[in-house]
């Protein structure tokens, strides 16, 4: 078996980087695969274009008719540019994106005259089965009806020969069993909520979009080496294997050198991304070896979210081309860091206003915190449900494992901006003087404009910080889906912005304040009553644990713990309330949740089980019994005497054993703790008992396995090792 390792090194060594030719020209390319507004113009109707453009703006419905002008338009665009199929491309609960292609190709029903269709029926709504995807309890499996329905708000792309049409994806009884169909109701109410608050500053405003940067963490390694480790190939993450003696401690990997082979899918992949019209931007090596990053410029969230979907399917495909495995997981290696997908999040006005953003008049100031300020009492409104929203059993092992941020969920905001907060908190009750309202806007309001990007730090230990003119969500995994915690984020936001103007309205109305004023009063208790939520210092610390439970913060550090805040009474409210979610569809995703949780460490407890039992015990066996015979050896020739020359032989020959002994006990013991869960009736207690009872034998399991490869001849050893894995380019 010990071959498999080597001749993956051997193919890897010879690989030659593969030929990337520029296309063109960034700006010549970007979006020529997408139908957009430039596509529309040329194959669309006034009327079909003008529809279109309604939806996405206004919401409006498009007539059936106009829907079939669209549909003849689109076709013919993807017809000259070589497509033969059309999907629906939606985004299901499992994760990742789904597509179901078929032909524009129909005949009359005696076969003859085959001709191109596309129907605006096809377009607007189809009914794949959806009988296999996950749907928490909302529908028999034998009920397998389930409909796309087109998403005009995201357009139209080519990606091979097929036209992608994004979709919504619900039930025969209309509740939602995607990602984008919540994300696209909480957008629409933080519009709603965040342009009524809007209208405080500038009545002008009819829009307000919610706006989302990225960046993707990546791993890339050879395929041939990925492909000789069963863990990496079914987890996606390496379940043993010793640290490299050489990691990332020398810090000479984070923004070096790009490797040609990785620059040249880079490039191949960036291509692909401007066909598609992803505004890729940013690209370089990460802190551990073989670890990358690519971020875009700030997208519409929910074509951001769209859009870094189909990128991670983009980057398997090239990968392939480069013979490269892309590892989304967020921790594949012990003992380097693992990685997360930041989400930097803010409000853009349609008067061209980053509501996050500092202004340089007083009044824009009042605007700029109201919305800062409104935000921070979200967060620490919600704390728990923003935790849920990026709970995954892959993002466990890396939340609070010195490299990223903590399961406590914290808002940074830098020094400057807190002691703003400060002096605004000092204003007294009622009515402002003309003295004080003197001296917030010249003393305190009127420093805003100081706050440049350069100006407020960057905590790597935050999970949301302020960085300047948008807030960056940190603590979001490399793996998931950005809907998840953005459906969040929006909806707490637009929450609390609803309730900010309700409570502003009141003082104006029963207590005759003037505008400014009454804002001012709120935003002062807001600061006052969201204390606890901004820290400031290491969030890595044992310290910051102990003085996070003393402000009352939660710590759920597993999924299963925080998962339970996504139905909590209050969340089934706001959802409800902001029609974002009912409390089916709420319910549903958390029996999702707990099952694919529980699926996972089931499948990593027997991925672990088999390798240490038919690779590592199989291997140090054999290593063993050549020691044996070596002691035998030395027995014959040098007799009595042979114990003291082959002391060393005899020690590892126990120490051998001990180890051997540790495994299999250990994953006997683990396998009845998986049949016990698996014997569980709900879906939570399963969960609970694979987080508590059988993902404790891992570590166990794998520290003897470990222990065995650094004790094993380096010629016998099977599995590719990480010194291999991660230095291997």
């Amino acid at each position: 078996m010990s071959t498999i390792r080597f001749q993956a090194l051997k193919e890897t060594a010879g690989r030659k980087p593969v030929k990337v030719e520029e296309l063109d020209r960034k700006s010549a390319i970007f979006g020529s695969n997408v139908f957009n507004d430039k596509a529309m113009r040329q194959f669309l109707t006034s009327e079909a274009y003008q529809a279109v453009k309604g939806a996405v703006q206004y919401g409006t419905k498009i007539e059936r008719k106009l829907a079939d002008y669209v549909a003849m338009g689109m076709k013919e665009w993807a017809l000259s540019k070589g497509v033969t199929h059309y999907t629906h491309w939606f985004q299901p609960l499992t994760g990742t994106t789904a597509e179901k292609h078929d032909a524009f190709f129909e005949t009359s029903f005696d076969g003859s005259d085959p001709i191109e269709k596309f129907a605006g029926t096809q377009l607007v709504q189809q009914e794949p089965d959806a009988s296999s995807f996950p749907n928490g309890g909302i529908r028999n499996t034998f009920e397998a009806r389930g409909y796309t329905a087109w998403d005009p708000t995201s357009p139209a792309f080519i990606f091979g020969t097929t036209l992608c049409i994004p979709t919504v994806f619900v039930s025969y009884t209309g509740e939602a069993l995607d990602y984008k169909a919540p994300l696209l109701r909480a957008l629409n109410a933080v519009d709603e909520a965040a342009t009524d608050v809007c209208r405080y500053f500038d009545k002008n405003v009819k829009k307000v979009t919610p706006t989302l940067g990225w960046e993707q963490e990546y791993f890339l390694i050879d395929k041939a080496l990925a492909a000789s480790r069963p863990d990496i190939t079914l987890t996606g993450r390496t379940l043993l294997g010793h640290t490299s003696a050489k990691g990332q401690q020398l810090e000479d990997h984070y923004f070096g050198s790009i490797p040609t082979r990785v620059l040249n899918y880079m490039r191949d992949l960036e291509n692909e991304c401007m066909l598609l019209g992803i505004p890729v931007k940013t690209r370089h090596n990460e802190v551990a070896p073989n670890q990358f990053e690519l971020a875009p410029i700030f997208e519409e969230t929910n074509l951001a979210v769209d859009h870094n979907s189909l990128l991670m399917d983009v980057m398997q495909k090239v990968a392939e081309r480069h013979d490269f495995k892309v590892l989304f997981h967020e921790k594949p290696f012990m003992g380097v860091n693992g990685s997360g997908k930041h989400n930097n999040w803010s409000l853009a006005t349609d008067t061209g206003i980053n509501l996050l953003g500092p202004g340089k008049t007083p009044m824009s100031n009042l605007q700029f915190l109201t919305f800062f300020i409104n935000t921070i009492k979200a967060v620490y409104k919600n704390e728990q449900l923003l935790r849920a929203s990026i709970a995954s059993a892959s993002n466990d092992h890396r939340l609070g494992a010195n490299e990223a941020p903590p399961a406590i969920i914290s808002v940074f905001i830098g020094q400057q901006l807190t002691k703003v907060l400060e002096e605004l908190e000092g204003v007294s009750n009622g009515k402002l003087s003309p003295q004080e309202k003197t001296d917030l806007k010249l003393n305190v309001v009127g420093k805003i404009p100081d706050v440049l990007l350069d100006n407020t730090d960057r905590n790597r230990t935050s999970p949301f910080a302020f960085t300047g003119n948008k807030f960056e969500f940190r603590a979001v995994g490399s793996n998931s889906n950005c809907a998840n915690s953005m459906t969040v984020l929006n909806a707490i936001v637009a929450k609390q912005l609803k309730d900010f103007k309700k409570e502003v309205d009141a003082l104006i109305d029963s207590k005759k304040m003037k505008k400014d004023d009454a804002i001012f009063n709120v935003l002062r208790e807001y600061i006052k009553e969201t204390k606890n939520i901004l820290f400031e210092g290491d969030g890595y610390s044992d310290e910051w644990e102990v003085e996070a439970a003393k402000r009352g913060l939660s710590n759920n550090k597993t999924t299963p713990e925080a998962l339970k805040a996504r139905v909590s009474k209050e969340a089934l409210a706001l959802f409800e309330e902001l029609n974002v979610m009912n409390h089916v569809e709420v319910e549903a995703r958390y029996e999702i949740e707990l099952e694919e949780y529980a699926k996972k460490i089931q499948i990593e407890g027997r991925v672990l089980g088999d390798i240490a039992r038919n690779h590592v015990i199989p291997t140090a066996i054999r290593y063993q019994n050549i020691l044996i015979e070596n002691v035998k050896g030395l027995k014959e020739i040098f007799g009595n005497k042979f114990e003291e020359i082959g002391k060393e032989q005899i020690i590892l020959i126990k120490e051998i054993s001990e180890h051997i002994s540790g495994i299999n006990s250990k994953v006997e013991e683990m396998t009845e703790e998986r049949k016990k869960a698996n014997a569980l009736e709900t879906a939570e207690e399963q969960a609970a008992a694979y987080c508590n009872k059988v993902k404790p034998f891992f570590d166990v399991i794998r520290k003897h396995c470990d222990k065995l490869e650094l004790l094993v001849d380096d010629e016998l050893w099977t599995l590719t090792k990480y010194r291999e894995l991660l230095f291997t380019r």
